[in-house]
């Protein structure tokens, strides 16, 4: 499974179609047929959504990406915390602006608390092969 490091790098220089976040669960990057999701895959006892979204996600469409990265860290002082929590910050820009998308991850500890990155590539169709046993009954009869 590729990295997130390596979805970031891959990220810059490319152009979005459209960048959008579905309520506080994920981002997607989407363009033409593939794109990239930014969430988190739910366990049992931790919660991982976005926090905050600073700056107009559409400035990300559009224009090459001219940054993509990441920064984390744990809370500041005198946030209360479940029991664990790690802040984590995506920094996104273009020529058109920039977005910083505050995630929040809380736990108790045990459970994961980052952000989950995938490259997501829509299903084509794939042509119909042709019958392996039709070919073979067709070679029999000289038709093949």
């Amino acid at each position: 499974m590729e990295n997130y490091e390596s979805i970031l790098k891959s990220m810059v220089g490319r152009i979005f179609d459209s960048v959008m976040s579905s309520s506080d669960e994920a981002m997607i990057f989407s363009s033409g047929d593939e794109g990239v999701e930014f969430y988190h895959s739910q366990d049992c006892c931790e919660s991982v959504t976005i926090d905050d979204i600073c700056g107009d996600l559409s400035d990300l469409a559009g224009s090459p990406i001219t940054q993509a990265e990441e920064v984390s860290g744990t809370a500041p002082d005198g946030y209360k915390a479940f029991e664990s929590s790690t802040w984590t910050f995506y920094k996104f820009a273009t020529v058109k602006g920039s977005v910083t998308v505050r995630w929040l991850g809380e736990s108790n500890g045990y459970y994961s608390e980052s952000v989950d990155v995938r490259r997501i590539v829509k299903c084509v169709p794939v042509p119909e092969l042709p019958n392996w046993w039709d070919m073979h009954a067709r070679a029999g009869k000289g038709e093949g």
